[in-house]
């Protein structure tokens, strides 16, 4: 893997974030998976060498100006961010159980970033990343889109490969949005030729796929890509395979972990960085699980940074 990388864009959603915290009240964040990978990502790339953006469509409201406003703060370039006049960035609600489970509330049907593949819309925006050496999105990005901005962005894909970059995707499965399972693994399977890294977490591949291990769901997959495969297994070993060679990588136990969100997008982030930047792929794999040790140690899915 060389080293060298100028640019990258993480490109999805980004919900503004009601958690309730009990009498009535809610605490308002903002939350979003390609998101978190993209600030992880900005961390931990050299920003002398490396510009980090994230690509999504928001409204003119100043709930989205706010969201550019952090994240500019986090040093994300936000020349990417489209602006829809009139729209209202999508929103979830966050509820935990008495037994500590969470579950998620979506009001999103309408929000701008759907319409990022749709026509030609935001064309100009679209090909001014076309020269990024690394492009990341996710299935929930694939999965808010309708079936002919899918299409689009297959086509998007194919000419970023043709120009040289490389493709990154986490399947991230959330059925709820997609229409059926059916259809979710009909839309996985046309991305994985395209990809050089696939990220996938084995919970949602036997829930998808009803893979029985780790090595299935690379087989599985590894019959379709050339690409790195790495799945990750929560506090489980990481399995991980790249130009035939594969490891097997038991993350440090983590006892008392204070919040889970955003694990498997911080280890996306860091794991692609140390990649990037020319490290093997078992200590890839170890810089992954380093780094969400370090964020399920802390409250929500952006942790504070390292040292």
């Amino acid at each position: 893997m060389s080293a060298g990388v100028t640019s990258v864009v993480s490109a999805g959603e980004c919900m503004i974030e009601l958690v309730e915290l009990g009498d009535g009240l809610m605490r308002r964040g903002f939350g979003g998976d390609t998101l978190n990978t993209a600030i992880y990502l900005r961390r931990c790339l050299d920003p002398q060498r490396c510009t980090v953006s994230y690509m999504t469509v928001l409204g003119d409201d100043p709930y989205s100006d706010e969201m550019v406003g952090t994240w500019k703060g986090e040093g994300l370039d936000c020349s990417l961010v489209g602006r829809s006049p009139g729209s209202l960035p999508g929103i979830h609600a966050v509820r935990t159980d008495a037994s500590g489970e969470r579950m998620f509330h979506y009001w999103r049907d309408r929000a701008p970033v759907r319409d990022l593949y749709r026509d030609d819309a935001y064309a100009e925006l679209l090909a001014a990343s076309t020269s990024a050496d690394l492009f990341y999105f996710s299935g929930i990005t694939l999965a808010i889109l309708d079936d002919p901005s899918r299409h689009r962005l297959l086509d998007d894909l194919r000419r970023r490969r043709e120009n040289g970059g490389r493709i990154a995707f986490d399947p991230n499965l959330r059925l709820r949005i997609w229409q059926d399972a059916g259809i979710a693994r009909h839309w996985f399977k046309a991305v994985y030729p395209l990809c050089d890294f696939l990220l996938p977490t084995f919970d949602d591949e036997i829930a998808l796929w009803r893979d029985s291990s780790p090595q299935d769901v690379i087989e599985r997959i590894g019959e379709q890509t050339e690409g790195e495969i790495v799945v990750k297994c929560g506090s489980d070993a990481t399995h991980a395979r790249a130009c035939g060679q594969g490891v097997s990588v038991k993350p440090e136990t983590v006892r008392d972990p204070v919040d889970t969100t955003g694990a498997g997008d911080s280890f996306n982030a860091a794991y692609l960085a140390a990649r990037l930047e020319g490290a093997s792929l078992q200590e890839a794999v170890h810089a992954g699980q380093n780094l969400a040790a370090h964020v399920i140690r802390h409250p929500g899915a952006i942790a504070p940074p390292l040292g």
